[in-house]
């Protein structure tokens, strides 16, 4: 390891997450300031392998990005070098192992650090290149807010305050009309986005993955506010809510990496629920619109934070790293402790004990 940092990378992976372009402002600022040179790598590590280019950055690249959603580096959830799908010389498709070419061109040109920003699997990418002899420090991303050790990630607030923005939209138009909406939200296998967005926008029905549910727990909160007079019902499910005794509803598709795609736990609540109710029923999706925009002032604020820590823990040589809120402080903890599990709402939180106080339906009672 060199004694003296003079020049780092940052690269962005994963799903965008509204923030990054904050991140990389702040890492460019703070590394200018110690005399630093900064490299972006785009697109995750393809920019280590020859598929992109590898840009310099410097104050006038992150020149007024801090509020723009998206990252300037662009991203990938499909660029895992440990196991990477190619077409191989017989015309098939195969995987292949090109870490090390990573490893080697990260030494080619003369870096001696790289900051990370992602999510769960980014993270876990961080950790085995750090294994490797990168000198890695990670900045943890994500709207799911699944990753371990850190009490919030960037993206994350910003994702719940559009979900609630929709979900008080439709109280209007659900009323109005007197049926059931169902609003599925992202958060993969964590019900973070909907226990936050549904308890802030008031629903009456929360579906988490953490808590599988019985659609007749589901069906009697929505007759009994029918009895009271209350003819219409909010409904939140994540993306990752199941029945009790049954499985995950996913799209036909999977990723490349051969992630299933989640998705139409909506759709089908409503098709039950209205059969169930005899009440009209419909389902939005909110997809990917609560990824993109500009992030809330919160996210800029952590978002800002993380990247001025990432830069002191490379100036410390603090490596094999992710940065992490800690209220009120940014501190680091090892990459090995933030990825060996994924962070899922408890059950015995104030949040899940709250909305049951407040006579909101979890599903299961």
């Amino acid at each position: 390891m060199k004694d003296e940092i003079r020049r780092i990378a940052v690269n962005t992976g994963g799903g965008d997450a509204p923030g990054l372009n904050s991140v990389l402002r702040s890492v460019v600022l703070s590394a200018e300031q110690r005399g630093w040179e900064v490299l972006g790598i785009t697109k995750g590590y393809n920019g280590l392998l020859g598929d992109r280019d590898i840009v310099p950055l410097d104050r006038e690249a992150v020149r007024g990005i801090h509020h723009l959603g998206g990252t300037i580096l662009g991203t990938t959830n499909r660029g895992n070098p440990f196991s990477l799908s190619m077409k191989m010389p017989d015309g098939t498709r195969g995987v292949v192992d090109r870490s090390e070419e990573v490893v080697a061109n990260f030494h080619k040109l003369g870096l001696d650090a790289l900051v990370a920003i992602g999510g769960d699997g980014s993270m876990e990418l961080a950790h085995r290149f750090s294994k490797l002899g990168i000198p890695v420090v990670g900045v943890p991303k994500t709207i799911d807010n699944d990753l371990d050790g850190t009490v919030l990630t960037f993206g994350f607030l910003t994702a719940v305050h559009v979900a609630t923005e929709a979900i008080d939209r439709l109280h209007s138009t659900a009323e109005a009309h007197e049926r059931v909406f169902v609003i599925e939200v992202m958060g993969r296998y964590a019900g973070w986005i909907a226990i936050y967005a549904g308890l802030a926008g008031g629903a009456d029905v929360i579906l988490m993955p953490e808590i599988p549910y019985d659609l007749e727990h589901v069906r009697r909160a929505i007759m009994n506010r029918e009895a009271r007079g209350r003819r219409f019902s909010i409904v939140v499910a994540a993306e990752g809510a199941k029945p009790r005794g049954g499985d995950y509803v996913t799209q036909r598709r999977q990723s490349e990496s051969g992630q299933i795609r989640l998705g139409g736990i909506g759709e089908r609540l409503a098709a039950e629920l209205e059969e169930l109710t005899g009440k009209e029923a419909r389902s939005v999706t909110l997809g990917h619109l609560q990824r993109g925009g500009s992030p809330i002032p919160y996210d800029r604020l952590i978002s800002l934070r993380f990247g001025a820590a990432a830069v002191r823990m490379v100036a410390e040589k603090n490596f094999g790293t992710m940065v992490a809120l800690d209220p009120p402080d940014v501190l680091a903890v090892p990459l090995e402790e933030a990825t060996s599990r994924m962070k899922t709402v408890p059950l015995d939180s104030d949040l899940i004990v709250s909305a049951r106080q407040i006579g909101v339906c979890l599903g299961d009672e």
